[in-house]
């Protein structure tokens, strides 16, 4: 009964510090918090979930979120690793606070392996259902009329686009029938 009543204390004081924080979200027992600048490549997105005997038990420590589809898994073991040396330490004791602030202190020397270009992914070349069910489909085209398409036609030139100019507003016309008014009202 100990370890519900810490998580109860603990899971109050991470909602008031954490209150506003939009790179902070908790889901249940799971809690997640946003390290770095969204959309970096050096950012990442550290998931603590608590298991029943926490705090007197390891939580679970993760980076498996979508968000972090950028990382490379080295980079990712490596992250997951030193945070579970630092989680050892704290063991018995409220630590998930603990754990985000050592993140966002230690972000650089955790990201410094990661490379701005995106992993590689492979392929398998084995066949499955649905990636041979994804090549047969094909994107349907905009079936037009002969109307239409000769009036497309005619409003393009030989490589498909519309002539140089062709949004282009008259700026005479325009300002004559906007300023005209303004001018008569302020010589009246």
């Amino acid at each position: 009964m100990a370890c519900k009543e810490a998580q109860e204390e603990e899971k109050e004081v991470l909602l008031s510090i954490y209150d506003g924080d939009e790179c902070f979200k908790q889901i249940e027992n799971c809690y997640q918090y946003r390290i770095g600048t969204e959309g970096h490549y050096k950012s990442f997105l550290l998931e603590i979930r608590w298991g029943d005997n926490y705090p007197d038990e390891m939580p679970d420590i993760n980076l498996d979120a979508f968000y972090n589809h950028h990382l490379q898994s080295g980079v990712r073991c490596s992250v997951v690793e030193k945070i579970k040396a630092e989680a050892e330490q704290w063991l018995g004791s409220a630590m998930t606070y603990t754990l985000f602030e050592w993140a966002k202190e230690n972000a650089d020397d955790l990201m410094s392996e990661q490379t701005e270009e995106p992993p590689e992914i492979k392929e398998d070349k084995k066949s499955t259902p649905e990636s041979v069910a994804a090549s047969k489909t094909k994107e349907k085209k905009e079936i037009l009329t002969k109307a239409q398409k000769r009036k497309l036609a005619n409003r393009t030139d030989y490589k498909g686009e519309m002539p140089r100019g062709w949004n282009w507003v008259d700026v005479v016309k325009h300002l004559s029938k906007t300023g005209q008014g303004k001018q008569q009202s302020t010589n009246s």
